[in-house]
This record gives structure tokens, sequence and C-alpha cells, in this order.
């Protein structure tokens, strides 16, 4: 029986760890705990489901699947539907949102503070210059990517964030407060539709693919014994993500009582690793958010090159693909981060329920008896719930229509108004697709 050795699960784990916790990771947990206060903890049960638990579902049907999820949707869907949804999956985690925030967050919060005010334009430019050079020579091999981050970038990494979490649990800054805001009246539901904006659940079908490549690498030839390092590897990087977010979520929920409230996650973090460390603490975090960005941008940027690669079936290079991404990305990361978060929130919103549908329905296709009816009767009824929640993200409101749908459709007026339809179109489906003769059902429409 084919098997990686723990040295090996753990290097992998660390990759897929490090690829995953970015910028974002880093922002949300304090800026939620901060205002969910003693509701922190409901508040992150909710951002853990999103936040780790649908990822880890997504890594684990990807690897059930041998890696080819593309084919999956291809052939239970519909090619079209797959080649519109994953296109804007890898451009939304990819060269148009994720990636840049990258590389401007990073700067925002670790190199900004210690620039003169007008020496800030030049410095962004220089900075992301370099961060997205960096990106590219370590993302051009992606069979070294494994080593590069897996046992050289994730130590530091998370060396970095203990010196941080010791301090924060011997001396917490103050005490906890009452929630605030919409963490008052509904924490877990306000937890789990922040769980979006990490794109963790969204990232996870290709970093899963990375994993795979990975495991391969290391000498693995049976799809059995690769599913089962792939997933024991996931288990390792989403526990590491879950500890650092709960730590980071205790962090952040107790500053306001001492700093008051702050208006990002950003903003907690520079403030509190100032409080625990001084100067010093600037520095410290410098190197949390650098490292945490560049290992995002090195995944995301690889896993985009490589799916294009796909589409255009070989026509254009990784290489060329890679670096149309990374160049992009440095363009648009000089243009504005709180535009760049603004505009992703309405895509989020809106790609995130299609993707928990896929991912749920997927991992047990076999007991659903592979019905093409039950992925299709099941998206079908997701797509305009989630098409409507991505509208109110984007402060586009239909009025009458949304009323009518917070009174009658449960969970709407809480954004999971598309959950009861998604049940409802698998279990159609699954009626449908029995009636039409068992097995054969996976030809039925």
């Amino acid at each position: 029986m084919q098997n990686l050795s723990k040295m090996e699960l753990l290097s992998v784990g660390f990759m897929v760890f490090s690829i995953f916790f970015g910028a974002g990771n880093l922002i949300f947990p304090p800026y939620l705990a901060q205002n969910a206060g003693t509701s922190f903890p409901i508040a992150m049960a909710g951002f853990l489901a999103t936040g780790i638990g649908l990822p880890l579902l997504g890594l684990i049907a990807t690897a059930r699947h041998g890696g080819r999820y593309t084919q999956l949707i291809d052939d239970r869907v519909h090619p079209v539907f797959r080649a519109v949804s994953f296109g804007l999956l890898y451009l939304t985690i990819g060269p148009l949102f994720a990636v840049p925030r990258t590389g401007a967050v990073s700067f925002e919060i670790g190199i900004k503070p210690f620039l003169a005010v007008d020496a800030v334009n030049t410095g962004e430019l220089i900075y992301t210059a370099v961060f997205f050079l960096v990106t590219y020579w370590l993302a051009a091999n992606p069979s070294m990517i494994v080593d590069r981050v897996g046992k050289v970038l994730s130590p530091l990494l998370l060396f970095f964030l203990c010196l941080l979490f010791a301090r924060t649990y011997y001396e917490p800054i103050g005490r906890i407060l009452a929630p605030i805001e919409e963490y008052a009246v509904s924490p877990f539901a306000s937890g789990f539709i922040n769980g979006y904006l990490t794109m963790d659940m969204l990232a996870a079908l290709p970093f899963a693919t990375l994993a795979i490549t990975a495991i391969r690498q290391k000498g693995l030839t049976e799809n059995s014994a690769i599913c089962r390092a792939c997933i024991k590897a996931c288990v390792v990087a989403v526990v590491l993500m879950g500890l650092v977010y709960v730590s980071l979520a205790y962090l952040g929920a107790t500053c306001p009582s001492v700093l008051g409230y702050s208006a990002n996650g950003g903003i907690i973090l520079s403030t509190a690793t100032y409080v625990f460390f001084g100067d010093t603490g600037k520095i410290v975090l410098a190197f949390i958010i650098g490292f945490a960005c560049l290992t995002t941008s090195i995944g995301v940027s690889s896993a985009f090159a490589s799916y294009y690669q796909y589409v255009f079936d070989g026509r254009v290079s990784y290489k060329a693909l890679l670096r149309i991404a990374v160049f992009f990305s440095f363009l648009a990361s000089n243009v504005g981060l709180t535009e760049l978060i603004r505009i992703s929130v309405p895509f989020l919103v809106a790609l995130y329920p299609i993707f928990i549908v896929l991912v749920l329905v997927s991992l047990f296709d076999s007991q659903l008896g592979s019905s093409r009816g039950v992925y299709r009767w099941s998206i079908g009824l997701t797509l305009p719930f989630s098409v409507l929640d991505g509208l109110q993200a984007a402060d586009i409101h239909l009025s009458g229509l949304q009323e009518i749908l917070s009174m009658y459709l449960p969970l709407y007026s809480v954004s999971l108004g598309w959950l009861v339809p998604a049940l409802l179109g698998v279990l159609i489906g699954f009626v449908v697709s029995r009636k039409a003769g068992g097995k054969n059902g996976r030809q039925t429409a």
C-alpha cells in the first residue's frame, strides 16, 4: 500500500495552509470578533463553517474525484455552465480581486507605516513590483511550490503568528464587550456570510489540484492512496487555519474596550501589535502579512495559469498565462484596495451558493445515483436566489420582490434564501431521476 511519510504529509499540509492563508484570513476574524463581542464564539462558529468547513469539503470532493472536478461538472451539469462558473471563479480568486488584494493589503499594513507621506505612492509601486516579481519567480515552476512554500515560508509564517498569539493569550489588551450591529441580532448568520470574504471555499477546488500534483510528485500513483494522502494533508491545513482564526478572533474581541472600534481588521492588527511590541511589533506584523500574502499570491496565480492553460487546450503556455496574470495583478493592486473589495463582494455573494451546492452534491454523487438531474435541478433553483443576493450586495434593490421573499422564504433576510430552494432542487432532481429509470437518470436533464 502506497503512503506518504508523516513529514511529507506535514509538508503538503503546510503548503495548502500557506496558500490558503492570505491577507483576508488575517483581517476578517479580528474585525468580526470586535463587533460580535461576547457573541464572538457563536459568530466564529458561523465563520468557521464557511471559512474552514466548506473549504475542507471542497478539498475532499476534489480529491475523491481525482482532481478532475471540471470534468465532473462538464458531465453532470453542462460544459457551458462549467466554462462560465469556473471562469468567473478563477478570475475572482485570481487577477481580478484576490491576488491584487494580496499586494495591496501587504503594503498597506506591513510597509506603509514605515514610509513618509510623500513617499507612499512611489513606495507602493516599488513594493508591488517586487512582490509580483517574486510571485512569478516562485510560481513559474509549480513542481517546486511544495518545497519552497511548504518547507520554508510556512514555518516562518507560523512562527510570527505564534509570537503574536502567545502575547494575546498571556496578557489580553482588554475585556470583551457586548455585541453590536448585526451580531447583536444574528451572530451565526453574520459570521457565516463574512466567511465568504476569505474566498477559501472558491479557492478549495484549484488548491486541491495543487495538493494532488504535489502528492503525485512524491511517488504516489494509486488513486485511492493519493485521495487518502490529500485528505490527511488538507485536514492538517484546516486545523492550523482553525487555530489561527480562533486566536485572531480572541485578539479582536479584547481590543474595543481599550482601543475603541476600528474600521477594519488591518487596523486592529496594526494597533494591537504596536501595543504588545512597540515599534518591533510593526516589523513582526510586516513579516506576518508579507508571508501570508505572498504564499497566497503564489498558489492562486499558479492555479489560474494552470486552469486557463487547460481551457486553451495548451495553445497558450503556462508561463505566458502566469505573466499575464501577475502583470494584471500588479496593475490592479495599485488602483485602490477599497474599490477592489467593494466590487468583489457582489461576485462572492452570487458565486458562493452555487459552489456550495456543487460541492455538497458531488460529495454524495454515488448515493444520489450520479444523477445529472440532481445537479441541474439544485443549481437551477439556487442560481436565481444567489443572483438576487449578489444584486443586494451591489446595492441594487428590487424592493417589492425582496419584501415578498423576506416574508415567505426562510433565511432570505440573512442572505441564505438560496438554501431551501437548493434542498428542494436536490429532492426534485432525485425523484425525477429515479422515475426516469434508476441509474439511467444520469442521462436525464
